[in-house]
C-alpha cells in the first residue's frame, strides 16, 4: 500500500513538472556559487567613482574594455579594445544574428543527441524535443542555452564545424579581423576569440536587426518545449535595473572570466559598453555601470556640421582672393565641402573648448581644373586630435589658356595693331 501511495505521488510530480511553468534563471556555467542583489549593488554603488576627472581614477577591474558611439562608431572609452581574448557566450550574438538572417523563426527543429548534451549553461533541452526556431534564439540569448545554440547551429548548417565556417564568413564581412569562431556557444577554445572593440563592433551590428533588440531587451519570457510552457529569465543584471539599459549579453567560462556587453540610451546618446575578463559577476556589473555612468556625465553632442559651415563661409571671404589659377583662364573660383559623415559629434565636455576647424589646401593650381576636384581639406580638431575631415571641392571646371583664348585677347586688347 506504502509502495503505491509513493509510486503515485512521484508519477503526480512528474506530471505537474510537465504541465507547470518552470522558471529559469542562470549565468553562463558559474562555479564560484556567487551570488548578489543587483538593485542593492547599484544603489551601493551609488555611482560615487565616476565623478572622477579621469576615466583611470575609475578602478575598472575587467582586463579590457570600449564603450562605442552607435551614432558615429568613435570609441569614447577603452583599454586593451585590440587584445585577443576569449568571449565566452557573448559569442551567441554571432549565432543568433546568422539564425535572423538566414534561418525561419516559425521552423520546427528536434534536438538532437549532441545538443540535448551539451554542457554548461542550459534552456534544459532533451533528445527528440521539438522546439521553434524563435524560442531557441529566446532560450540562447535569454538563459544563455549551450544547448540551444548547437541546436540552431544544426538546424542551419547540418553542424557546428560547418556552422563555425559561416560565423567566420560573417566576420569577415564585417571586417572583424581580430575574431575568430569554433562553436556556437562560446565554450573555451584557444581558436575561439574577438576583442572588446570588434565585439562591440559585432553588437552594433545585431541590434540593427530589429527581433535581435527585442529579444535581448526582454526581461522574461515563456517558450514552448514539446507543447509544454517554459518561462525564462534574462541573464543581463543591468536590464530593468540601469536606466536606459536595452541589452545585450552576458558571458562566463573559466577562461574568458567574466564578460558583458551592454546597451544604453539616453536622451540622444546611444552606447555599447563591453567589459571582458572581469574576476567576478560583482566587479563585471560594477565595471559596466562605471562606464556608462561615466561616459553620460562626462560626453556631449556638438553640432559639428554648424560649426563647420559658419567657420566655412568666413574662410572663403578672407581667403579667395589668394587663389591663382596658372594657365587657367581665369582666376575665379567657388568652393565647397564634400558632406560629413555625421552632422554630430561626442566630445568631453571639459574639451570642447579646444575644438577648432583647421583649413589645408593648396592656394596655387594647375588648369585644366575639372568640376568637383579636391583641392585640399577640412579638420575638425579637438585637443590636438583629428576628429574628422572632409574634402575642399571646386565648384566649377576651369579650363586651360590655348591658342584661340591668345588670339582673342589679342584682338580685344591690342585692335590697334591690325589697324598699321
Amino acid at each position: 500500500m506504502k509502495k503505491n501511495i509513493f509510486f503515485n505521488i512521484t508519477i503526480l510530480l512528474i506530471i505537474l513538472t510537465c504541465i507547470t511553468p518552470t522558471f529559469v534563471i542562470a549565468d553562463d556555467i558559474d562555479t564560484s556559487n556567487e551570488t548578489m542583489n543587483i538593485t542593492n549593488e547599484i544603489e551601493q554603488n551609488n555611482l560615487q567613482e565616476v565623478s572622477a576627472s579621469s576615466v583611470k581614477e575609475l578602478q575598472i577591474n575587467s582586463r579590457s574594455y570600449v564603450v562605442l558611439d552607435r551614432k558615429t562608431g568613435q570609441i569614447l572609452l577603452s583599454k586593451n579594445e585590440n587584445e585577443k581574448r576569449k568571449m565566452a557566450s557573448t559569442t551567441k550574438i554571432m549565432t543568433a544574428i546568422l539564425i535572423l538572417e538566414k534561418g525561419n523563426l516559425q521552423d520546427i527543429v528536434t534536438v538532437s543527441k549532441k545538443a540535448a548534451g551539451t554542457g554548461g549553461s542550459r534552456l534544459g533541452l532533451k533528445t527528440n524535443d521539438t522546439i521553434k526556431v524563435e524560442d531557441l534564439l529566446y532560450g540562447l540569448l535569454l538563459c544563455s542555452g549551450n544547448d540551444a545554440a548547437v541546436c540552431l547551429a544544426e538546424y542551419l548548417s547540418g553542424s557546428v564545424k560547418e556552422f563555425a565556417n559561416l560565423m567566420n564568413q560573417k566576420a569577415l564581412e564585417l571586417e572583424l579581423n581580430q575574431t575568430h569562431f569554433v562553436t556556437p556557444h562560446g565554450l573555451d577554445s584557444e581558436e575561439h576569440y574577438t576583442t572588446s572593440y570588434e565585439l562591440a563592433i559585432l553588437s552594433n551590428y545585431a541590434l540593427n536587426n530589429e527581433k535581435f533588440k527585442e529579444i535581448v531587451g526582454t526581461k522574461n519570457y515563456t517558450v514552448t518545449i514539446n507543447g509544454f510552457p517554459k518561462t525564462l529569465s534574462n541573464t543581463n543584471e543591468l536590464l530593468g535595473n540601469l536606466n536606459g539599459v536595452y541589452g545585450i549579453k552576458t558571458g562566463f567560462t573559466n577562461g574568458a572570466n567574466r564578460c558583458l556587453v551592454t546597451a544604453c540610451q539616453r536622451n540622444n546618446m546611444d552606447i555599447i559598453c563591453v567589459v571582458l575578463g572581469a574576476d567576478t559577476k560583482k566587479f563585471r556589473t560594477q565595471d559596466s555601470i562605471k562606464l556608462i555612468e561615466y561616459t553620460f556625465q562626462n560626453y556631449e553632442y556638438v553640432n559639428i556640421e554648424n560649426k563647420i559651415q559658419t567657420e566655412f563661409e568666413q574662410w572663403k571671404r578672407e581667403n579667395l582672393n589668394y587663389f591663382s589659377v596658372e594657365k587657367g583662364i581665369c582666376n575665379n573660383i567657388d568652393l565647397y565641402y564634400s558632406p560629413l559623415t555625421y552632422s554630430s559629434f561626442p566630445v568631453l565636455k571639459d574639451k570642447i573648448s579646444t575644438l577648432k576647424i583647421n583649413f589645408e589646401c593648396n592656394f596655387h593650381l594647375i588648369a585644366p581644373i575639372e568640376q568637383n576636384t579636391s583641392i585640399g581639406k577640412i579638420k575638425v580638431i579637438c585637443d590636438n586630435e583629428e576628429l574628422m575631415s572632409c574634402s575642399l571641392l571646386i565648384s566649377q571646371s576651369i579650363k586651360k589658356k590655348n591658342s584661340f583664348f591668345y588670339l582673342f585677347y589679342f584682338l580685344k586688347n591690342y585692335p590697334f595693331l591690325l589697324k598699321t
